[in-house]
């Protein structure tokens, strides 16, 4: 039998709560998460690639006009989502799509401006990621996506969020531009490469939460190589489409599924599986105003 203290703790998100955060934005009664589907990974390949040829296109404005377009999105995806108290798809995916855009914007500033070639690129924010995967371990015990029903998680996983999409990037110019692969074999590549986690869990037993994160990862560059494929230049090896139109049709492509998602709820996590706890998480969500 659970005893009260226990169960109140096992309900109370506030030890998770972030400092100053917290006070903006109320606390989680749910997953903040979707669950992950099949539709799950169409929506976020389909991101990467309207994130990159986003920002990409918002380029055409200098740093400072189109850097400032692309910080208030990620500050309006921010609120959105942060002031959500469970999953919410059109909150999520906006500021998923957000960070899909500040994140090439931010990759695309070190090589461009700072001049850091695409494997120092790729290398930093291969630490940096590497960083936030130890301290959310370090301090959570869990990198599932199952337990992101407190601030703190949430703050750990959009941290996390954030720097996949940066390494991806800057891997898919890497193999196109370095390797001088091109966009069209690199999205080849790394459309084999996303398989490879599933597989290893499918018939080789790789943890659940290695693999997500693996594939995770590996969605960003693959997402980016094709829309690069699309919108650049043949003296690119793209179809020359147009950056702006590219980002249009992704970002038509993501409306309408996300639509979808809020109208089906398909994706949202059962209580059980996203807390640790069964019928006590129930009556608290049931609550009126949770």
């Amino acid at each position: 039998m659970i005893s009260a203290d226990r169960r109140r703790s096992s309900l109370d998100p506030s030890d998770g709560q972030v400092p100053l955060v917290g006070r903006f934005f109320p606390l989680p009664l749910a997953a903040k998460v979707p669950e992950i589907l099949v539709v799950f990974w169409v929506v976020k390949i389909l991101t990467t690639a309207g994130g990159e040829a986003t920002s990409d296109y918002l380029k055409i404005w200098g740093n400072l006009k189109g850097g400032g377009i692309e910080l208030a999105l990620f500050a309006i995806g921010l609120v959105l989502q942060f002031g959500t108290r469970r999953y919410r798809a059109f909150a999520y995916w906006f500021f998923a799509y957000a960070i899909a855009i500040i994140g090439t914007g931010v990759s695309d500033f070190l090589h461009l401006d700072v001049h850091i070639p695409y494997a120092g690129t790729t290398l930093l924010w291969a630490v940096v990621l590497a960083i936030i995967f130890l301290l959310w371990y370090r301090s959570e015990g869990t990198l599932s996506i199952h337990s992101i029903t407190t601030q703190r998680r949430e703050a750990f996983y959009w941290a996390t969020v954030g720097a996949t999409f940066a390494l991806g990037t800057a891997l898919g110019d890497y193999t196109a531009m370095s390797l001088n692969l091109g966009y069209l074999t690199s999205g080849i590549l790394f459309t084999v490469a996303i398989a490879l986690p599933a597989l290893a869990w499918w018939k080789f037993g790789l943890n659940p939460i290695a693999a997500f994160w693996a594939a995770y990862v590996v969605t960003r560059p693959l997402g980016a190589s094709f829309a690069d494929y699309i919108s650049k230049p043949r003296a690119l090896t793209g179809l020359n489409f147009g950056d702006g139109y590219t980002s249009i049709a992704f970002a038509v492509a993501v409306l309408l599924l996300v639509a979808y998602l809020a109208v089906a709820r398909s994706d949202i996590q059962r209580p059980s599986k996203a807390s640790g706890t069964t019928e006590e998480q129930r009556e608290v969500e049931a609550r009126p105003g949770s």
